[in-house]
């Protein structure tokens, strides 16, 4: 049973910002100046899976480092969105590309430029330490602060509402 009011059946795709969502709001710096960031494994693995459901998973993101990419390239995500400065844009064309519509779509969002988006997606979604004004408009709030599960909350859910969470060969395996 899940703690989410929305029918999870009904979603195909979902859309993550990262930093503040799947990685921590605070960033160490690099001795060159570049922003380094931690990752959960366990957001890592339930994207992954995802990815081998035939879910679509966008990452969109204003950060613009090569690690980032990688990390997300790596777990089979197609659409991995950077530089996004104004990201209603790129959800838009996300939506166009794929022929989702904005009901079939869960984005998860932390901070002001999230907003514009999370007006649009069928459930948007805010970490616990999510900006209060992002809080206002997320029909869930996860009980995780970003960086520490989000991910992997919303994409278990998603995947248990349809039966498909551990149902097979898949889960078992990166």
């Amino acid at each position: 049973m899940s703690s989410i009011d929305y029918d999870l059946t009904k979603i195909k795709g979902m859309a993550f910002d990262v930093d503040g969502v799947l990685s921590p709001s605070v960033i160490p710096l690099h001795p060159n100046g570049e922003p380094m960031r931690c990752v959960s494994i366990k957001d890592g693995y339930a994207i992954q899976l995802a990815v081998k459901h035939g879910y679509e998973i966008a990452i969109i993101t204003g950060g613009n480092t090569e690690a980032v990419k990688k990390r997300f390239d790596g777990l089979g995500v197609q659409n991995v969105i950077m530089g996004a400065s104004v990201k209603i844009e790129h959800f838009n064309a996300w939506l166009e590309r794929t022929g989702l519509k904005p009901e079939e779509v869960v984005y998860v969002g932390d901070d002001i430029p999230d907003i514009e988006v999370m007006k649009v997606a069928g459930l948007p979604v805010a970490p616990a330490d999510a900006a209060p004004e992002v809080k206002a408009v997320a029909k869930y709030i996860s009980p995780n602060n970003g960086g520490y599960g989000v991910g992997r909350e919303i994409v278990e859910q998603v995947m248990k509402a349809k039966g498909e969470w551990l149902a097979d060969k898949r889960a078992f395996g990166w």
